[in-house]
């Protein structure tokens, strides 16, 4: 039983490709069409995953500064190393002495004079701290678990840079999505369209196999294969789209890269990105004709 509904499946696809490829040209065109319609969604979400990464990258990563107390000691600066050690979060952090503060205040805000008039040095210890998520709440979760250390007296972090990237990020997310949306739409019309003419021109074809039993499901199964393939197609076309253009925007930015020497690439949609385009490029395609079919098949009856 199983093993003949495998033989009917693999027949009707196989029969689907060799309609495909009957007309080559008309189909080449189609799937061309609807896979640039995939492309600029997916090229737009993989451009802003890109961005997100360079960020990371680029050390524009927002930083966050812990002032310890005035009177700490050595063993309160050895203890909020141990914390930040110990802590996943954090990426990288570097101590910064009061003295070290002091020197540095003294060489760039040009107050050398008034500075060493000082009696002693008004600055604090600091730590400065270089997280691995830029998420917002997540260094706001940190700020206040840090705040809470007894030997901090003060931890300021500047969210404006991450809330700036994260709006950009957010927006082209939804960009992207509403293209997906819409051309979605686009792409179930164009399929729509293609099996209701596919249809017509089986119409005589089909009368017959109503009049010898053929059951409703047998009749569309065609219709759906051709749909279904076309639509993976048109994704795997969209892929390739993608990364032709990455490849291409990689080599204008490995120059522009090496100027800073920074070695920045454009990364392809991952694997599982990959295939959720392919699979739901695929059911578009299906949807598509199952609209058309649903639509048609019923007004076509043997005389």
């Amino acid at each position: 039983m199983i093993k003949a509904w495998f033989g009917q499946h693999l027949f009707v696809l196989f029969q689907s490709l060799k309609r495909l490829m009957s007309a080559p040209v008309t189909s080449l065109l189609s799937i061309l069409v609807m896979g640039i319609a995939f492309s600029l969604p997916a090229g737009i979400y993989t451009l802003m995953e890109n961005l997100n990464t360079f960020s990371g990258q680029t050390g524009t990563t927002p930083q966050m500064s812990l002032f310890l107390k005035q009177n700490s000691n050595q063993l309160d600066i050895d203890k909020v190393r141990q914390l930040l050690e110990a802590n996943e979060q954090v990426l990288r952090f570097e101590f910064v002495s009061k003295d070290k503060a002091l020197r540095q205040i003294q060489q760039n805000s040009g107050l050398s004079d008034v500075m060493r008039g000082m009696t002693h040095n008004p600055l604090p210890d600091a730590f400065t701290v270089d997280m691995r998520d830029t998420d917002v709440e997540v260094f706001d979760q940190l700020r206040e678990t840090m705040q809470a250390w007894p030997e901090i007296e003060y931890v300021q972090f500047d969210s404006a840079w991450t809330k700036r990237l994260n709006a950009i990020l957010t927006f082209g997310r939804v960009i992207a999505l509403l293209l997906f949306a819409l051309l979605s739409v686009a792409i179930v019309a164009v399929m729509f369209n293609t099996i209701r003419l596919q249809i017509l021109t089986k119409q005589d074809e089909i009368e017959v196999s109503k009049l010898i039993g053929a059951t409703d499901s047998f009749i569309r199964r065609p219709f759906l294969y051709f749909g279904a393939i076309q639509g993976l197609a048109s994704g795997v076309t969209a892929w390739l789209i993608i990364a032709l253009a990455l490849q291409m925007m990689n080599d204008e930015l490995r120059a522009l890269a090496s100027l800073y020497s920074m070695d920045l690439h454009l990364k392809h949609l991952s694997n599982g990105d990959s295939i959720s385009l392919l699979l739901f490029a695929t059911w578009l395609g299906w949807l598509g004709a199952r609209i058309s079919v649903a639509s048609h098949l019923w007004q076509i009856e043997p005389k």
